[in-house]
């Protein structure tokens, strides 16, 4: 199973205007390891030496089938469900890598950094935009809707499937929108889409 996380796909994030990676045309792609997934309501444990950790909430998909340098048009057939999920981020180690000229991924990849819900099957889902919002402690600190991505799911899964093939049960984390913020031990974390709730788990 491969995990892709997406930066700067909501314009209300991308704060540095004056970033080169704010002003590409192409998506900005990122790999977490399969080994930061965390599911099921399990606890996240916040590692002491990586500092900061920041909540990022977001729309995941599942890939559902097979695929290789697929067209846009056809992207759709390639993912069956999405869920509500968080791309937990190690901050301070973020900004020394970035400040370096150095990958991320370190910062994306600790254990427990890839928070999914529960899958919900995308025939339930309607059409238009897919609402999805994140409560830490009872209290909204996060909303968003896939309409306001820069590059939509289709897209996304036609560019990554240029490079690496898609196998079932690969997941996309497609962005975050603004703001973000840290978690701290004994946080509640939820996550919804529309009015379902998800995503349920605490910080230890």
């Amino acid at each position: 199973m491969k995990i892709f996380a997406i930066a700067y796909n909501y314009d209300a994030y991308n704060k540095e205007k004056e970033s080169p990676l704010y002003k590409r045309k192409e998506p900005v792609v990122l790999m977490k390891a399969d080994s930061s997934l965390l599911k099921g309501g399990r606890p996240l444990f916040l590692p002491d030496e990586l500092g900061r950790i920041d909540y990022e909430a977001e729309l995941v998909v599942r890939i559902s089938r097979l695929g290789k340098s697929i067209p846009e048009r056809f992207a759709h057939r390639y993912y069956d469900a999405v869920t509500c999920g968080v791309d937990f981020t190690a901050r301070d180690l973020q900004q020394r890598l970035r400040r370096d000229g150095l990958p991320w991924e370190l910062s994306k990849s600790f254990d427990g950094a890839a928070a999914v819900g529960e899958w919900v099957p995308l025939e339930n889902l309607g059409t238009g935009g897919i609402t999805f919002r994140l409560d830490v402690n009872q209290v909204t600190v996060q909303e968003g809707n896939s309409s306001d991505m820069r590059w939509s799911i289709d897209s996304l899964i036609a560019y990554i499937s240029k490079f690496i093939t898609l196998r079932t049960g690969d997941l996309l984390f497609t962005g975050t929108p603004s703001p973000t913020g840290p978690v701290h031990v004994d946080d509640h974390i939820t996550g919804y889409l529309g009015d379902k709730k998800v995503l349920e788990f605490n910080v230890k």
